[in-house]
């Protein structure tokens, strides 16, 4: 299967580069694959399209304050993003500018060297590994020095860092976001639950993988990133007794469909875990724990459009980009969102 199967043209203004206010007021693109109908909609009305019984699964991963701004050795500027901790102490990171900053090096960061990194190897996506030298607790220390980071095709600044964080971030230690989730606000999510959903959190934390380009001509050529997950016995019991009583999963986002596949057997029964996935979902890849997603719109050519296309069907997934960029959709992060029943 060619990667330019999923691409398609996209305006530049159409990318979303602040978030709508109130977060529930954004558009929503209703995809029903039985029917094969496109339905406009906001976001409020997904109460129309949750039962009674369903499971709602939420990914509740934090982004946490992991772009830094320092200096070399030298004097030169350097930034640094925190993807994932690879062993005590020790990151996997993007650093720009990525040529000046090589095994060995120094790098500061705050008053007075608050905090020190050395660079100990490259990685085969391009990206460093930093150990890290401080005094004090990790986590306070970026909240004092770090900032939240926003996905490079995002050139506003963000006033409220919060606006980034859907409103049931909980768990430290992502690199970004899981987007779908940013329409959510403690009153809707209220609502679904007063509806008779249930509304259950997994844990993925998102890394590199996000952002990282499929060079591949081919989608089979493709080596997909590992991202870490958590699902807790309590909530995988949750989801497989709802599911026995008849009710839909629904996943909101990208991220929460990596999570359930990767922990569910063929049966469709999902077990707790901890651990990484590499799983990687595109067309003819069979669901076996979600029913309905919730999403945004992805970049051209990427593996979360594949894993839409897996689910929703490649043709009638394309027809509804084509139309959501005739009727001005907003896309990306801060863009609007595509349920697919």
């Amino acid at each position: 299967m060619r990667v330019d199967e999923f691409d398609y043209n996209l305006p530049p203004e159409l990318i979303a580069q602040v978030p709508v206010e109130p977060r529930d007021s954004s558009r929503l693109m209703v995809v029903c694959r039985k029917d094969r109908t496109i339905t406009h909609r906001t976001f409020g009305d997904i109460l129309y399209y949750l039962h009674k019984g369903d499971a709602v699964v939420v990914n509740d991963t934090r982004v946490m304050p992991g772009r830094l701004l320092g200096r070399r050795e030298s004097g030169g500027k350097v930034e640094v993003l925190l993807l994932r901790e690879c062993r005590e102490d020790s990151w996997e990171c993007l650093a720009r500018p990525g040529h000046k900053v090589r095994v060995g090096d120094k790098l500061f960061f705050g008053r007075e060297g608050q905090l020190t990194g050395t660079v100990m190897d490259r990685t085969e996506y391009g990206g460093r590994v930093i150990r890290w030298s401080y005094s004090g607790d990790w986590r306070a220390l970026l909240e004092t020095l770090g900032r939240v980071p926003l996905p490079p095709y995002i050139k506003t600044p963000l006033r409220e860092p919060e606006r980034y964080q859907t409103v049931y971030a909980s768990a430290w230690g992502s690199a970004a976001a899981p987007t779908a989730g940013l329409h959510f606000t403690p009153s809707l999510l209220k609502a679904v639950q007063a509806k008779g959903c249930t509304v259950l959190p997994v844990t993925l934390q998102v890394g590199l993988g996000t952002f990282r380009p499929v060079k591949a001509e081919t989608v089979e050529e493709h080596t997909m990133h590992k991202e870490h997950v958590e699902v807790t016995a309590e909530v995988a019991g949750q989801i497989n007794s709802l599911r026995e009583r008849g009710g839909n999963v629904c996943a909101v986002g990208t991220t929460v469909v990596r999570t359930l596949e990767t922990v569910a057997s063929d049966d469709g029964k999902v077990k707790a875990f901890s651990g990484n996935t590499g799983v990687f979902i595109y067309p003819g890849y069979r669901f076996k724990a979600v029913d309905v997603l919730l999403t945004n719109f992805h970049l051209p050519r990427s593996t979360l459009l594949m894993m839409v296309c897996a689910l929703g069907g490649r043709e009638l997934i394309m027809e509804a980009y084509r139309e959501a960029v005739a009727t001005g959709y907003r896309f990306y992060s801060f863009g609007d969102a595509m349920l697919i029943t």
